[in-house]
């Protein structure tokens, strides 16, 4: 059986989104389906069940086929460095910050974990659904695509394309793409789907003659517009929730930091009727919300100067009302913070913090990367944690007053939310499976 690559014709075209869609429909006709994306960027990851570290596109992919996560299916992730740099994490681990130079001048040597995972993962699933990453076909960029042409060419993966018609310009992103394509590659493209379509879907009749026709594409489906406010992977798709709350109980404002990590956490605010979700990217007055959450950072001392310069620090230590920090946003709630390893700033740092806290944050080479079930604010929250920064007086949590702040992410995940995200995703799954032409994949992949 052939493994499959998801192509998009561009990025945010809806790779993430057609793995698991595609992955599901195969495992409904009884085959052994896994995910994986041999190197991806975000700043939004996971711990896995063996402790390791995943983006989160993976794990969620994951979670919805209902197969075990570990660091084979994303075994390289790239994190926002300091200045042009990115941590870089192999296998689930942190190795290093690189310069962006460096990583691709170093690629070749991880094609290797990139192999060892995908072969490990081959040996247990029938069939992988491999997610590309952005567009395959940056000509400056192929000889050190990994995602992409890598996979494609070393395991000679049936590839689908996804083009989102939302931007326009879709006609020319598929010829584009198509054409750009290695010849051989080209040989192994089974179609195109159309992603995010509103409207009649008859008005677009024409169109896929076109692309059949013409370009001589065949189409796989041409799928509706749907917002799955799940499982969001990047501050682009961050942006597309959709939320529809005329008379919300509850008014939370998130502060949207510039490497603001680990939104997924708020995806069961969004899902809850009674709660409006604002992100906040300027200093705006903070008194109409009823709880301020300072969230996850990926450069905590930079998103706290960031907060200082901005006004936003002024304001929220000048707030009366509930002020929620979880891991970096609980961070910058302690007196200082403390980078002498160097850990987040290219020399040895001290910041000044909030002071809601009274100890200090000292950052550590060795990243925390737990999960599992922990008893805080009086309930227990199956959650995981990932940060370099420890105090020594409140390891986990604290609250007092309005000041309440935690290390743990998942703090909103509950019995109601997980019901919340079967039946959105089996609702969203059902759409697409009326849409998209399996028996032709199928005729390609067996």
């Amino acid at each position: 059986m052939r493994s499959i690559s998801i192509f998009g014709t561009s990025s945010d075209a809806g790779k993430s989104t057609l793995t698991f869609v595609i992955g599901r429909l195969l495992q409904e006709r009884g085959i052994n389906v896994g995910v994986f994306k041999a190197q991806n960027v975000s700043n939004n990851s996971r711990v896995c069940d063996d402790g390791s570290e995943i983006a989160v596109a993976q794990y969620f992919q994951a979670e919805v086929l209902g197969i075990p996560t570990s660091y084979h299916l994303n075994p390289v992730l790239l994190k926002s460095g300091h200045g042009n740099s990115a941590s870089l994490i192999v296998k689930g681990r942190v190795v290093e910050d690189k310069e962006v130079r460096e990583y691709y001048r170093d690629l070749d040597q991880l094609k290797p974990a990139v192999n060892e995972c995908f072969e490990y993962l081959s040996e247990r699933y029938e069939c992988l659904v491999c997610e590309g990453a952005g567009s395959p076909v940056e000509l400056n960029l192929m000889d050190k695509d990994l995602s992409n042409i890598y996979i494609a060419q070393k395991y000679n993966t049936k590839i689908i394309l996804v083009a989102d018609i939302e931007r326009g310009g879709v006609f020319a992103s598929i010829w584009g793409v198509y054409n750009l394509l290695p010849e051989a590659l080209r040989k192994n493209v089974i179609g195109v789907i159309i992603n995010k379509f509103r409207g009649d879907r008859s008005l677009f009749d024409e169109g896929v003659t076109i692309i059949e026709e013409r370009f001589g594409i065949p189409v796989l489906g041409v799928l509706p517009y749907l917002p799955l406010n799940l499982g969001f992977e990047d501050s682009q798709s961050l942006k597309n929730f959709i939320q529809n709350k005329p008379h919300p109980a509850q008014k939370i404002g998130i502060i949207a930091y510039p490497t603001m990590s680990n939104y997924n956490d708020f995806e069961p605010l969004i899902a809850d009727e009674s709660i409006f979700v604002e992100f906040i990217t300027s200093n705006v007055a903070l008194e109409s919300f009823d709880c301020v959450i300072l969230p996850g950072s990926k450069r905590v001392i930079e998103d706290l100067r960031w907060l200082k310069k901005t006004g936003l620090f002024d304001a929220i230590q000048k707030r009366e009302k509930e002020i929620l920090g979880i891991c970096g946003g609980y961070q910058m709630m302690f007196t200082e913070i403390i980078d002498e390893e160097c850990v987040e700033t290219p020399e040895p740092s001290r910041e000044e913090a909030l002071g809601f806290i009274d100890d200090a944050i000292v950052f550590q080479k060795e990243k925390v990367l737990t999960k599992g079930e922990y008893s805080i604010f009086g309930k227990t929250v199956r959650g995981f944690e990932i940060h370099h920064g420890v105090s020594g007086k409140y390891p986990l949590w604290y609250e007092k007053g309005h000041i309440k702040g935690t290390f743990v992410h998942g703090l909103f995940e509950d019995e109601a939310f997980e019901e919340y995200k079967q039946k959105t995703v089996g609702d969203f799954i059902a759409t697409m499976r009326d849409e998209i032409d399996m028996e032709r994949i199928l005729e390609h992949v067996l």
